[in-house]
């Protein structure tokens, strides 16, 4: 298994980025539900959790616990979500943007400073008012963007868990919203609900209003 470093950040702090923030998202390609985004900035080593990886590598076990010791160790966190609604209005190009500058935002509230630097996942959108660079397989290799990573999924299952309880014939806490055969099966029975992207195929509809 590869484990994330802090060997990025380490190199830009010593020119002179004193906060470095990992950034990542999660939910862009699902037919339901919110993107979240999930920013983390640490300023020494003794701040990581052992068990961070890629939040896609992790048990759910381990995601909830190394959710909880990120918000405690970290020097600042922040976690951004935009609805489903507010996707079919915007698009998911500048919902995922939206998502990623309020977790900024909470970052910058806690840690009473402007991100100088920040490090995001390989694909994901650019911010143009930050020194940003997006990096490939970034929740991989780079504790600081795993970290960010492990935030925004827990941070969604968690949501849609709840979802499923207002929603309970779609079975979302099974699939989180993605287009599996049982989710695609459920909408061709009970048509949309009020959390599902209506901009996405297969719905293929206007934008809710």
């Amino acid at each position: 298994m590869i484990y994330p470093t802090l060997e990025l950040e380490q190199k830009l702090w010593k020119q002179g980025y004193k906060i470095v923030a990992g950034l990542d998202e999660a939910g862009r390609g699902p037919l339901a539900g919110p993107v979240v985004a999930g920013c983390v900035v640490i300023s020494s080593p003794d701040q990581v959790v052992d068990i961070v990886r890629d939040s896609k590598k992790m048990t759910k076990k381990r995601r909830d616990i190394a959710f909880d010791l990120i918000r405690e160790k970290s020097t600042a966190y922040g976690v951004g979500i935009v609805d489903a609604k507010k996707i079919d209005e915007i698009g998911i190009r500048y919902a995922v943007l939206e998502a990623m500058t309020k977790a900024i935002s909470e970052v910058e509230k806690m840690q009473g400073e402007r991100v100088e630097y920040i490090i995001a996942d390989g694909g994901i959108y650019l911010l143009e008012d930050y020194n940003m660079e997006s990096i490939n397989k970034g929740d991989l290799n780079h504790y600081s963007i795993a970290a960010g990573s492990v935030l925004a999924k827990v941070t969604r299952d968690r949501l849609m868990e709840d979802y499923a309880k207002q929603y309970p014939e779609y079975g979302f806490e099974k699939h989180v919203g993605y287009g599996t055969r049982y989710h695609m099966d459920m909408i061709s029975k009970y048509g949309p609900c009020d959390i599902h992207r209506r901009s996405f195929a297969p719905f293929n509809a206007k934008p809710l209003d």
